[in-house]
């Protein structure tokens, strides 16, 4: 009985310590809606998206535009220095009588994006965790994959 009660306890530990490491960064959202009934929605635990990057085959990364290698480190700066200014408002375009309305802004430790209009309606949610990992990772392929680096 004694024996049991402990694998249980190991494999409880075991998902906590793996939710924790999952959820850690937050979640990524996006979700759309149209004018057309079509709604998508997704979810998606932050730490996945870096994960995936070291999943996908080097060879699939020549077609990363050089122009946008150009900008990962200026990408990395800019999610640093967001975080400075949690619940910010930065970009807004419209007004209350328009029916096309953006908004760019950061909630707490994440950027918003929300744009509507007369036909669709976008939200988007990324946390800034996420965008460094991921131009960590995009900049540590280049680099194993480039060989002027």
């Amino acid at each position: 009985m004694i024996l049991a009660a402990k694998v249980v306890l190991a494999f409880t530990g075991t998902i906590a310590a793996a939710g924790a490491y999952t959820f850690h960064d937050g979640i990524a959202q996006v979700q759309v809606d149209d004018d057309q009934g079509t709604h998508v929605h997704i979810w998606a635990p932050a730490a996945i998206v870096p994960i995936a990057l070291h999943v996908v085959p080097k060879r699939e990364f020549h077609k990363f535009p050089h122009e946008a290698q150009q900008f990962l480190p200026t990408l990395r700066v800019l999610a640093k220095e967001l975080e400075k200014y949690p619940n910010s408002e930065f970009v807004e375009v419209g007004d209350r009588d328009s029916e096309t309305h953006v908004r760019v802004r950061t909630v707490g430790s994440k950027i918003v994006v929300d744009v509507v209009d007369h036909k669709d309606n976008v939200h988007v949610v990324c946390p800034l965790a996420m965008v460094r990992e991921m131009v960590d990772a995009l900049k540590d392929v280049h680099n194993d994959s480039d060989p002027n680096a």
